[in-house]
């Protein structure tokens, strides 16, 4: 085989071979394993499209007995809600509105929602009702944070939760009763400008900041469009793209569908304090470093014995200190890291020292004071 290959080679001239050498070069591309990539829609946003919270303040109706009562400012509420529809409560009267309860309403507001359009919206109690289940939202208007109206809410409630109250206080409770849902429970009024169509450069922000990602991004959206993008900071790119709309669109969804390599994530240890949950990322990488973990329990047992003199002696009852003591001593293993222990060989070490959560965060504390653990130590 060989002979024939060099019988092969020396038939071909400079030419014929530098094509070949071109030809198995490409071909090396083609069938290279991937390296792991993710598209840019998966790292970050274009600036300005985004959803906008909104909030509102309203009344549900048509609850059996499980709203406000006599709430102060339910009671203005309904008065406002009565005047709207010409009934004027008289002056001094406090109407008993067990039926009734005050709420918070918040919603979503899509990019690109238009007037006519319908949202979702959450319903939860503000006040002293106990249940949400069968009522029924009052007309109310949803507030951005500019105090606009953009959306007007209504609709009846679904709730997830039960509640349910015995004469004697007793009360079992399923989920949550006091906050509801309305499915398409709002309409939009008022759309909000994203700036999509009319400016020159539209912004593109990274999820997280980091710098060699964002140039990766940056290379990659240049290698299929030459001249578009450029880098502002570690999060933003700014991409000059066509100012006709329907152009726009098309080359945004072509640029969100590239794939990109980013960065390998810093190394970190992420440790919760409230529940003892520890975490760490594949890139954290120890010095050489032995780690000796044991436990010291030292346990005492008193016994002590009544003596009883003999009969018709002068002796006195005395009571005998009897004590046990035992030292028990744990985990007197010692794990040995050699340099460059990936994630793999650190759990194992610290599996083989059997130790819990809570010595967890001591051995990583002392391995970052000792200046081995090359890695960020977060605490939540």
């Amino acid at each position: 085989m060989i002979r024939l290959l060099n019988r092969l080679l020396r038939s071909l001239d400079a030419a014929e071979i530098g094509v070949l050498a071109c030809l198995g070069a490409i071909g090396l591309v083609l069938y290279a394993p991937a390296a792991h990539a993710e598209r840019v829609r998966d790292l970050g946003q274009f600036q300005g499209v985004r959803s906008n919270q909104l909030t509102g303040y309203g009344i549900v109706v048509g609850l059996p007995g499980t709203g406000d009562d006599n709430l102060e400012y339910l009671t203005q509420a309904m008065r406002g809600v009565s005047g709207r529809m010409g009934l004027q409560l008289p002056p001094g009267v406090q109407p008993g509105l067990k039926n009734a309860a005050a709420v918070m309403i918040t919603a979503d507001l899509p990019a690109f929602a238009k007037p006519g359009q319908r949202i979702d919206v959450t319903v939860s109690t503000i006040g002293k009702a106990k249940s949400l289940r069968g009522g029924a939202l009052i007309l109310s208007p949803l507030i951005g944070a500019d105090g606009q109206v953009y959306a007007m809410a209504q609709g009846n409630l679904a709730v997830g939760g039960l509640g349910v109250t015995a004469k004697d206080g007793s009360n079992v409770t399923i989920n949550i009763p006091t906050v509801g849902r309305i499915a398409d429970g709002a309409t939009v009024e008022r759309a909000v400008a994203t700036g999509f169509a009319d400016a020159d450069t539209l912004r593109w922000n990274l999820f997280t900041a980091d710098f060699l990602t964002a140039a990766r991004v940056r290379d990659a959206i240049n290698r299929a469009l030459p001249g578009t993008a450029t880098i502002e900071d570690g999060v933003t790119l700014a991409l000059r793209l066509p100012n006709e709309a329907d152009t726009r669109a098309s080359v945004m969804a072509a640029i969100e569908m590239i794939d990109v390599s980013p960065a390998e994530t810093p190394a970190r240890v992420i440790v919760n304090s409230r529940t003892g949950t520890v975490v760490i990322n594949a890139a954290v990488r120890l010095s050489p470093a032995a780690i000796s973990h044991g436990k010291l329990t030292v346990r005492i047992d008193e016994d002590p014995t009544v003596i009883q003199p003999a009969p018709f002696s002068d002796g006195q009852t005395a009571v005998e200190q009897n004590s046990d003591i035992q030292v028990d001593e744990e985990g007197k293993a010692v794990a040995l890291f050699q340099p460059g222990a990936s994630l793999a060989k650190i759990v194992d070490a610290l599996n083989l020292l059997g130790v819990t959560p809570g010595d967890l965060v001591a051995i990583l504390e002392a391995l970052k004071q000792a200046g081995a653990l090359k890695a960020e130590m977060v605490v939540i």
